[in-house]
């Protein structure tokens, strides 16, 4: 299989902190991949160099083929689908819902006088219905719901095809219906073999969705583990990576931890 991520020894360091540390790992077309860990443990940082928004200090990140440093980025940007609460922020509040999905074919956070095509109008149409949000079309993001802005905002992400697509926390603030909404979502996303590669950050395991397949976890900016998720995800790993004693529940496809004892 390609590799559609390949970072190796990738250190991210500000001022004396490092962020990231050593951090080797590939995905292959046609993963899923879920990367968890404690809060602080690197997870948005990750991803932040996994869709060519930041460059590592040292080490090398291959992205879609292409070499962070040796590759125009704003050409690379468009084939990674990225949805995260710091571009959320970016969105106008005033912006319609259409306008919030129509506005990733030109990789802008607000319509301006770009023009679009009558294929990229029925895109968007298609991807807020396929997200249960096509109702909420003409309505102002800033209005919506967090579970509406979060299905809005994975549509988004979708516009132009990707071959990648990067998902930060993207159940952080749901309720639980919320939640379990946007897991079914992305179960159905994940089980498309035509859907890009997936990867969503959480740290959360009842969070993974049923069909994705492997699990990175770090632990203080480095990897801890990686692999299949069922291999990945025992007791003894996670408590490691969490500093405490955890036991893991495995019910039918999806997953839960709590404390021992």
């Amino acid at each position: 299989m390609t590799d559609v991520l390949d970072l190796k020894d990738v250190t991210i360091r500000r001022g004396t902190t490092t962020i990231l540390d050593d951090v080797s790992w590939t995905v292959r077309e046609g993963e899923r991949w879920v990367v968890l860990g404690r809060n602080g443990a690197g997870k948005t940082t990750l991803l932040q160099v996994a869709s060519g928004r930041m460059h590592p200090t040292r080490g090398s990140a291959e992205l879609l083929g292409e070499q962070l440093g040796k590759v125009d980025v704003f050409e690379l940007r468009p084939r990674i689908g990225l949805s995260s609460a710091a571009l959320a922020d970016r969105i106008p509040s005033g912006e319609t819902v259409r306008d919030v999905v129509l506005t990733a074919a030109y990789g802008v956070t607000g319509r301006w006088r770009e023009s679009y095509e009558e294929l990229d109008e029925s895109r968007a149409a298609d991807l807020l219905a396929a997200f249960g949000v096509d109702h909420l079309a003409d309505r102002y993001f800033g209005t919506l719901s967090e579970g509406e802005r979060k299905r809005v905002q994975i549509a988004r992400s979708l516009m132009t095809d990707p071959e990648l697509l990067l998902l930060d926390e993207p159940a952080a603030g749901l309720d639980l219906g919320g939640r379990e909404e946007l897991v079914a979502a992305l179960a159905e996303l994940a089980a498309d073999p035509k859907s890009p590669v997936l990867v969503l950050v959480t740290h959360h395991v009842e969070e993974i969705p049923p069909g994705f397949t492997h699990l990175l976890l770090l632990k203080d900016g480095r990897v801890h583990a990686a692999g299949p998720v069922a291999e990945v995800l025992t007791a003894s790993t996670l408590s490691e990576a969490f500093g405490l004693d955890l036991v893991v529940d495995h019910n039918g496809e999806r997953w839960a931890a709590r404390a021992a004892g």
